[in-house]
């Protein structure tokens, strides 16, 4: 795990990919509490039984719930020790080129695409593809943008 405790470190590394998460297994019970959090219980995403003959061959998980995985993924690869508070400032870039099946896993690959100062701080810009194993495609690719603020 990659530790930043200075801007001039996180500076250093942009265009570094800095690392891969463990594997995450991605099963029913998670999305359908997402479905329960958020009110979005698509058949696609909760109806076992409906889905195994729909055009996925079983149930998917939300985008939405995918692009939350990224904090807890992005926790193993590297973390951010810099004075002052962290923000999210939003998303660049945010695609889903695959389905993600329930019950399998994915891992997060973190790239830092940017660190922009600003009179507040930094902007930083990082990378996300969240790959499923064992296929071509990723289930999300993400240019996700925070503030780091100075003290």
């Amino acid at each position: 795990m990659r530790v930043f405790r200075t801007f001039d470190e996180l500076s250093a590394s942009v265009g570094e990919v800095l690392g891969s998460s463990s594997w995450l297994l991605v099963d029913q019970a998670r999305v359908d509490a997402f479905a329960e959090c958020t009110g979005d219980h698509q058949w696609i995403h909760v109806d076992v039984a409906r889905s195994e003959a729909g055009p996925f061959g079983g149930t998917i998980a939300h985008g939405f719930l995918t692009l939350s995985l990224i904090p807890a993924l992005q926790a193993e690869v590297f973390v951010l020790e810099t004075p002052g508070p962290k923000l999210n400032y939003g998303v660049n870039k945010l695609r889903f080129p695959a389905p993600l099946l329930v019950g399998r896993r994915v891992r997060d690959t973190c790239t830092l695409l940017e660190v922009t100062e600003l009179p507040a701080g930094r902007q930083v810009v990082v990378r996300h593809v969240v790959e499923i194993e064992g296929e071509g495609k990723p289930a999300l690719v993400a240019d996700a943008v925070a503030l780091l603020l100075n003290v």
